[in-house]
């Protein structure tokens, strides 16, 4: 993955504001990033879309204290805990929030507008209610610091078994492309993080890009059906693994709430 999702950053940011870390335009701001405008669609009170910075002190008035990431796949409701309609939802976007305190979520909806060259992206988040119940298959920061440790050996070793250039001179130049985004414009999580969770996060990263890596060059060695099939088999379980520690690290500063 070589950004962070939308809902990571208005789970992060979210977060930081919530606890007094930083102001609600730094968290726009922040949230927002390249993105033209953020709106926010059925916030209870509401007739029509509002702005960010109105939705979250509404939200906060509603009693939320916190936000959480969901990240869900195709049979695997990562960060969800129902009902269906919202988990349908969360699944066709790949990403939600969840709120702790009240029983909303919200969900995004990307749209491009413009010319090629200076096409601009829109984001509207859906808020719907949600069933307050503990999320799906999220570990705490330590299972998935542990676990991501091999699940990188096991992606090294699936790239090189498989022929696929996970470790080679491509690999390394996006990593690298990768690591000089993260210092330039340091856009992982907010303040009030802890060290390990940032840390998790970069190492959960690179190994959502190395498995990307190998989904996309299908002119390396596994070059038939049967073998792509085999390839996409045996990384399933690695990025499964990194997504639940994306996961964890964005949910780390909830770990207290339960």
């Amino acid at each position: 993955m070589l950004s962070e999702p939308r809902s990571g950053r208005l789970a992060a940011w979210g977060n930081a504001l919530l606890a007094g870390l930083v102001s609600p335009d730094d968290a726009v701001l922040a949230i927002v990033g390249e993105d033209a405008v953020h709106r926010v669609e059925g916030l209870p009170g509401e007739t029509a879309p509002v702005g960010l910075t109105l939705a979250l002190g509404r939200l906060r008035a509603l009693g939320v204290r916190g936000l959480r990431l969901a990240l869900p796949a195709p049979g695997h409701p990562l960060g969800l805990s129902g009902p269906p309609e919202f988990n349908a939802r969360a699944l066709d976007a790949r990403e939600a929030v969840v709120c702790q305190g009240a029983a909303f979520g919200l969900v995004p909806e990307v749209s491009e507008a413009g010319p090629s060259g200076d096409v601009h992206v829109e984001v509207v988040w859906h808020c719907l209610a949600v069933r307050e119940a503990p999320p799906a298959d999220v570990p705490s920061l330590g299972e998935a610091e542990r676990e991501l440790a091999e699940a990188l050996r096991e992606a090294t070793a699936v790239l090189s078994r498989l022929d696929v250039a996970g470790s080679g001179p491509v690999a390394e130049a996006a990593i690298d492309a990768y690591r000089a985004r993260a210092e330039r414009g340091r856009e992982v999580l907010a303040p009030g993080y802890p060290p390990r969770a940032v840390r998790v996060l970069e190492l959960a990263q690179r190994v959502s890009l190395l498995v990307s890596l190998a989904q996309e060059r299908g002119e390396g060695g596994a070059v038939s059906a049967a073998e792509m099939a085999a390839r996409g088999e045996a990384l399933r379980p690695v990025e499964r693994t990194a997504r639940r520690a994306q996961v964890a690290a964005y949910n780390s500063v909830g770990e207290a709430w339960g």
